[in-house]
């Protein structure tokens, strides 16, 4: 399967994601239900993305094949979660909408993020920058 996105470029889109997640429940008026529902799972990417071994992990513990695989559970939970968690008034179209679409990102994006960092370690640790420099002359 071909993977088009970059770790780089999903790491950009798990520091969008996390604050979006918690943002639009409030911006929309969820009722809290949703809202500690988006509230966790803001709060699961941004945790396992900065222990995340990719571009943008801050402590590069979690190897990215189970970042990806934390974004499906993620995903497959928020996409069943309209009809699981909520009750028959709760089900509205907003509610239903909102978290099954970010269920299917969160499933989309791990299943088209590329495996292993762009970038190898030793790159990263600071041969990358002296090319820049050579690079810069």
């Amino acid at each position: 399967m071909n993977r088009p996105i970059t770790t780089f470029v999903h790491g950009i889109l798990d520091y969008v994601t996390a604050p979006t997640l918690l943002i639009l429940p409030r911006a929309m008026r969820c009722d809290s239900k949703v809202t500690n529902l988006l509230t966790a799972a803001a709060l699961g990417v941004l945790g396992y993305s900065v222990m995340t071994r990719y571009e943008l992990g801050l402590l590069k513990v979690l190897p990215m094949k189970g970042h990806l695989t934390l974004d499906m559970m993620s995903g497959a939970m928020l996409a069943a979660a309209p009809f699981v968690l909520l009750n028959e008034q709760e089900r509205n179209t907003t509610n239903t909408a909102m978290l099954a679409g970010f269920g299917v990102f969160e499933i989309a994006a791990a299943l088209l993020t590329k495996i292993q960092p762009s970038l190898s370690e030793s790159m990263r640790e600071g041969k990358l920058s002296k090319l820049v420099q050579v690079g810069a002359r």
